[in-house]
């Protein structure tokens, strides 16, 4: 008998840790060696926020994830601007980061000008699942 309650309760729990997100969508600079990435990440499914990183990878040479500011359950967009060699602006909402696959690193970035540089695409929902949409797509 304990064996089939083991696995009701397993049963029962399926749909709970379904309901959790956990996605990684990249903006390929340069193929696949070459990207900055969004993480989210949600521990539990009751969980109002979700944990965000940003990775930045340049193969062999960067690979770092660094947490940014949480999300809600929805994702805000993210849009991805140029910002000079190696380097790219990221906007959501109000926060700006700065993510330089040159030095392996993302910081925040206390902005609150235009763009700096030309759009390159925005990480949204495309089909209800996490994409990179390249600017004019």
């Amino acid at each position: 008998m304990p064996k089939l309650l083991s696995r009701l309760l397993l049963l029962a729990a399926i749909p709970l840790l379904v309901a959790c997100e956990n996605s990684a969508t990249a903006f390929m600079v340069e193929g696949s060696q070459h990207a900055v990435i969004l993480v989210r990440e949600q521990a539990y499914f009751w969980s109002e926020e979700i944990d965000q990183a940003v990775v930045v990878s340049r193969l062999p040479h960067c690979q770092r994830r660094v947490g940014i500011h949480p999300g809600g359950v929805e994702l805000a967009e993210v849009d991805v601007y140029e910002a000079g060699d190696l380097l790219w602006a990221l906007r959501q909402g109000q926060h700006w980061y700065l993510a330089s696959t040159e030095r392996c690193l993302v910081q925040d970035w206390a902005h609150d000008g235009p763009p700096p540089g030309a759009l390159v695409g925005t990480f949204r929902l495309r089909d209800g699942k996490p994409a990179f949409v390249p600017a004019g797509g």
